[in-house]
């Protein structure tokens, strides 16, 4: 069996890890838009709350309805702090899938340069032996005549 039909099986299993780690990072991608997009939305929420408020209290406001908009903006302030984790953490985990990526395309970039030059030595090889044949058909006839 020859080198090149040997390794046909590892660059195979390094190809199918790439796109693997391709669709991984794809999906890790898509995890992080979505947990941006949803900081985007608390932080345009607390924006327009505060905004409708400050509206609506122009011409005075309770002590009870300020304490609740206190507390209500305190929990959003929470939550946005919390999305802000969710999205430093899925940028963190898109970085890591994007360099596994990296390094399984160069690992399968890698294999399939040397099953390339593999069948090109194979070749070679093949040529090589083909042109002594002929050249000993050759001398036999010389040798003959």
């Amino acid at each position: 069996m020859t080198r090149s039909k040997r390794i046909r099986p590892v660059v195979e299993l390094a190809e199918n890890r790439h796109l693997d780690a391709a669709r991984s990072l794809g999906l890790s991608r898509k995890q992080l838009e979505h947990q941006e997009m949803r900081l985007h939305e608390l932080i345009s929420y607390r924006q327009e709350y505060s905004r409708r408020f400050s509206e609506s209290c122009s011409g005075g406001i309770g002590a009870m309805r300020l304490n609740e908009y206190r507390i209500f903006l305190a929990r959003l302030d929470q939550a946005i702090r919390q999305q802000q984790t969710q999205v430093e953490q899925a940028r963190r985990d898109c970085d890591q899938k994007r360099r596994q990526w990296l390094a399984s395309r160069t690992r399968a970039k890698a294999l399939d340069k040397a099953m390339d030059r593999y069948r090109r030595e194979e070749l070679q090889d093949a040529e090589r032996r083909e042109q002594k044949e002929q050249d000993e058909r050759a001398l036999h006839r010389s040798r003959r005549s």
